[in-house]
């Protein structure tokens, strides 16, 4: 029995080596390279001394940290709606399924929407209001950013509320809680563990997003991200895009740690 549990820990192991830790290691291995190909520290120093990497760092930050509170406050509503509604694997099929797009496809959708000749502006000029700057806009990555990372951030909160037992929630009401109360001390609390999930299933990835910050933002909205875009493809500099990586690499285990589970 043990060698078969072995032998099926080998695709895993596998895996995890060829697709996690060897990308690691190598993109720590090229961040102590210039771009001549000299052994230094000098990209550690130039990022830490540079304020342009530490706006983006502080953009990438703050950015994330928005796009994980709005898919918050819309998620944990909705997926509280969904446990009470009837068929609520298939309702939660239909609200996440349009979200599963193609990324690429969904960007583009959206810069037709928020064009100039898009949608919204149609419909502002049909008002009388005319026709507004809503694409290349801080407001316009923020609202397709959200809209992309909001399964990320549906799905395990609804899991979670779908998990608690009901009999708590009944107990709750007889002991004289009312709703407020009981979703204070009862929901919410037992729910944590799926907000936690899913605020790093966004806040993470929304670190290092890239493409619609050059499609949606216009390069108005710059974060580490695009830096390491640049310096991969434009710059040749792998040195220095290796080492704004393992910042956030080490800032993603930060995270990791910081909302992981924590035992009462």
């Amino acid at each position: 029995m043990k060698k078969t549990s072995s032998l099926f820990s080998i695709p895993y192991m596998a895996w995890l080596f060829l697709f996690v830790l060897a990308p690691v290691a190598l993109i720590a291995w090229n961040s102590f390279f210039d771009i001549n190909g000299h052994f230094t520290l000098a990209n550690f120093q130039t990022f830490f001394s540079s304020g342009t990497y530490l706006k983006m760092s502080f953009n990438s930050v703050l950015y994330a940290g928005i796009v994980s509170f709005i898919t918050l406050l819309i998620s944990y509503p909705a997926a509280y709606l969904l446990t009470k509604l009837k068929h609520k694997q298939l309702w939660l099929m239909l609200v996440i399924l349009p979200t599963w797009i193609n990324l690429l496809l969904k960007a583009y959708a959206f810069m037709g929407i928020f064009g100039q000749q898009g949608g919204i502006n149609a419909f502002l000029t049909f008002i009388g209001i005319g026709p507004k700057q809503i694409l290349f806009t801080d407001f316009s990555f923020l609202f397709v950013a959200a809209y992309i990372e909001l399964p990320f951030m549906l799905l395990p909160i609804f899991n979670a509320l779908d998990d608690i037992d009901q009999n708590l929630i009944y107990a709750s009401d007889d002991l004289g809680a009312n709703a407020w109360q009981t979703f204070q001390k009862v929901i919410f609390p037992l729910s944590l563990n799926g907000v936690r999930a899913g605020v790093q299933s966004v806040f993470i990835p929304s670190l290092s997003l890239f493409m619609l910050t050059r499609l949606i933002g216009g390069n108005r909205v710059i974060t580490l991200g695009t830096a390491i875009e640049q310096h991969f493809l434009i710059t040749q500099n792998k040195g220095m895009g290796s080492t704004i990586g393992v910042i956030l690499i080490l800032v993603m285990v930060a995270i990791m740690w910081l909302t992981k589970e924590r035992k009462a």
